[in-house]
């Protein structure tokens, strides 16, 4: 992938870079795979606003993405690479042998005319190709990584992310995430080989405020900026946090502060939580 920064002819070109899906081959999606996306502006049946700075955008259709590689034993030829609205990562277009098409995420290293495969048993470890966790090496990059067998992949799928497999012991095996969480999946858990691909997606600069909204992303305002009502930061004379940490409008903790339910069932396998730059080492 490249990154191809523009002239400064504009104050939104300045500080703009854009992506030129250099991975990307085919160019019109497959419509038997597409479905309608509705738009809720972040509102809920009554109207109300749930979810906040949601709103506008460009009209999207949602690609349906294969995510449980539940069908085994049978090669499927790469069509194409094709991007995505609703994801930061590029999507591959697989066709079988009977003429069914599938869309599955796109690693790095996939290219048109290659061969993948999902299997139960043992395969080449190469890009694209999904088995359990008991049957790939250890040391892979894998991704796509389910949580409970048969549920489809729910850990790294965003472009660039992979998790790295360390060790297998008895029915779990030992994954490092890009976080710097270190937790343990079950070996019949199904995941898929190598790293998601567009991995230049975290350089790219949007450099004006527009580009945000044509995303459907909606301003954000400072919740020291809102009056008491709006917000638990807000009021007070001059900039007053009201003696508490920085939170959002329900009262959740958004500097940092522990939001994960204590008492949850996979906490146990969790063997070191994530690592922050500016927390350190978050700890159960």
């Amino acid at each position: 992938m490249s990154i191809r920064i523009y002239k400064k002819t504009s104050a939104g070109r300045r500080n703009a870079s854009v992506n030129e899906y250099s991975e990307v081959t085919k160019f019109s999606p497959e419509k038997t795979l597409l479905s309608p996306k509705q738009k809720t502006g972040g509102r809920n049946h009554h109207g109300v606003i749930t979810c906040r700075h949601i709103g506008g955008g460009a009209k999207q259709r949602y690609r349906q993405i294969d995510f449980r590689r539940n069908r085994l034993d049978a090669p499927a030829k790469v069509v194409g690479i094709e991007y995505d609205p609703n994801r930061s990562c590029n999507i591959a277009l697989v066709q079988f042998a009977d003429g069914e098409k599938r869309y599955i995420i796109a690693p790095v290293g996939l290219t048109d005319g290659m061969t993948v495969v999902s299997t139960l048993k043992s395969a080449e470890p190469s890009a694209g190709n999904a088995m359990p966790l008991k049957s790939i090496p250890a040391g892979l990059e894998v991704h796509n990584v389910e949580l409970v067998p048969g549920q489809g992949g729910r850990l790294c799928r965003s472009a660039g992310t992979y998790a790295r497999l360390t060790n297998k012991e008895g029915e779990y095996a030992t994954l490092v995430f890009p976080s710097g969480e270190i937790r343990q999946i079950p070996v019949e858990c199904m995941a898929t080989i190598g790293q998601v691909g567009n991995v230049d997606h975290q350089n790219v600069r949007l450099g004006k405020a527009g580009r945000k909204r044509h995303m459907g992303v909606r301003p954000t305002v400072r919740g020291m900026a809102m009056t008491h009502e709006c917000h638990p930061m807000g009021g007070g004379s001059g900039r007053s946090k009201g003696n508490r940490p920085p939170a959002s409008p329900t009262g959740v903790l958004a500097k940092g502060g522990k939001t994960r339910r204590p008492k949850n069932a996979s906490s146990k396998r969790i063997i070191r939580r994530r690592f922050s730059k500016r927390f350190g080492q978050l700890v159960l």
